[in-house]
């Protein structure tokens, strides 16, 4: 059996553990009563309700499952006191004479337009175990791009 660990950090962890109770307090009881009131309406059979809320119930159970399997699977990441590029690092670079911050964090908490690089990224993945002064080089489609690590906090 496979088990895939993720990577995330202390804050998205948090967000994980809101999601999964909010599904399983507040959208359990909504999908409950949709299901009541849908069997109120008769046959059961020709029920559009009565299917979209049986509908919302499924995704919310395998989101419900989804969620509790990945938090079971969780390395909370804590990058303090390290000088090489590591889950949970942010890193100032200099981008062709610009700079750019991102923090390099796990699958679920990427967000490349918030600075949250995924470290399973072509990108993420080459700043791992780097260093302050050390050059990466990406290839992509358009050809080579070179990024100098600056600062990592």
């Amino acid at each position: 059996m496979y088990i895939h660990v993720e990577y995330i950090s202390e804050e998205g962890l948090e967000k994980l553990k809101e999601e999964l109770n909010r599904l399983k307090t507040e959208e359990r009881k909504a999908i409950a009563e949709r299901l009541e009131s849908a069997k109120a309406l008769g046959d059961l059979s020709e029920n559009a309700e009565y299917a979209e809320a049986k509908d919302a119930q499924s995704l919310n159970e395998v989101r419900v499952q989804e969620l509790e399997e990945m938090i079971r699977n969780i390395i909370v990441i804590n990058p303090k006191g390290t000088d090489k590029v590591q889950v949970g690092s942010t890193v100032v670079l200099d981008h062709g004479g610009k700079e750019e911050t991102y923090t390099i964090v796990g699958s679920e908490e990427a967000s490349p337009a918030n600075g949250k690089i995924s470290n399973e990224s072509p990108l993420g993945k080459a700043f791992l175990g780097k260093k302050k002064g050390d050059t990466v080089e990406i290839k992509t489609p358009g050809g080579a791009v070179a990024y100098t690590i600056r600062e990592i906090r």
